[in-house]
């Protein structure tokens, strides 16, 4: 069905051969559960694209591994519950404000963690990114990280097999997620456990990161043209004096678990109709809007 022109180039700015790769994918990748439905919209399938150069081969593979691992890891079931405890110093957490772009900012602080669980710790970071996701503003599709090395040492680097696993994730299953990455003020020693770390990152995860010092005005303005000064914590540079609260956030989390969460529930109660012999899921607007984010 999809034959391949010997004298074609592919244009990743043309609108129309990306709607063809799109499609040439949603082909190769055969029928679906209606759970996987959901995940695999559109965007999804762009996403998953421009992460493997447009091979559709490869971006079968890719989400095909996606959709494996997120029927075992389940991460659309993960509650702020399960994971609150490993959030009480505030060592990762979504902004209360976003970029120039009206994109989700999380905020990082290595020096806050406190938790020697691995599983815990990626069972949290699964949940981070789901929630931020889901809410983004419409047409949204990647975050921006702010990443606070105050006071940083190598006692405070994370596990390689934390770190390791941490970034597969990132990249197999959560592709072009990530906008850009603010790495601020980290202090001479962080470049040997940087060089360590790497080694797991794909070339476009590397220029995506921004190594970003307070004293440098050059570097500072490359962050203002990202976020707006008077949005940004103080501790980054900026004239926001807002601090992370526990108990706050958790009853912010807690209202918003209420959405996603009737969202995939709602696999029990589709109604399938058939299109061309093929079982296809009656999903309602709102259903729709969410199923962009979360996939």
């Amino acid at each position: 069905m999809f034959r391949r022109k010997h004298a074609s180039h592919f244009n990743s700015n043309d609108a129309e051969q990306q709607e063809a790769k799109i499609n040439e994918l949603k082909y190769a990748l055969g029928p679906l559960s209606a759970h996987d439905e959901k995940y695999c919209s559109d965007t999804c399938f762009r996403r998953y694209l421009e992460a493997r150069n447009w091979n559709v081969t490869k971006s079968r593979k890719m989400l095909e591994e996606s959709l494996k691992w997120r029927a075992t890891y389940k991460p659309e079931d993960i509650r702020w519950p399960d994971v609150s405890v490993e959030a009480e110093t505030g060592k990762m957490y979504k902004a209360s404000f976003r970029d120039r772009e009206g994109r989700t900012v999380i905020i990082m602080r290595p020096t806050k963690e406190n938790s020697t669980s691995h599983d815990g710790k990626i069972r949290f970071l699964v949940y981070v990114l789901e929630n931020a996701i889901l809410g983004q503003h419409e047409g949204q599709e990647k975050m921006v990280w702010l990443i606070d090395f105050a006071g940083w040492t190598m006692a405070h680097a994370t596990p390689i097999k934390t770190a390791r696993e941490s970034t597969s994730i990132l990249q197999n299953h959560y592709p072009e997620r990530l906008a850009v990455a603010f790495l601020f003020n980290p202090p001479k020693v962080f470049e040997a456990f940087y060089k360590a770390v790497k080694y797991f990152l794909d070339p476009r995860s590397i220029e995506k990161l921004n190594f970003v010092y307070l004293k440098d005005e050059e570097s500072m303005k490359v962050l203002y043209k990202c976020i707006d000064p008077e949005v940004l914590p103080v501790e980054f540079g900026g004239r926001n004096s807002v601090m992370y609260n526990h108990e706050e956030y958790s009853k912010l989390m807690l209202q918003e678990d209420i959405e996603p969460s009737s969202f995939w529930e709602d696999d029990a109660k589709t109604v399938d109709h058939a299109v061309n012999g093929t079982l296809v899921p009656d999903v309602a607007p709102r259903s729709l809007q969410l199923a962009a984010k979360a996939s």
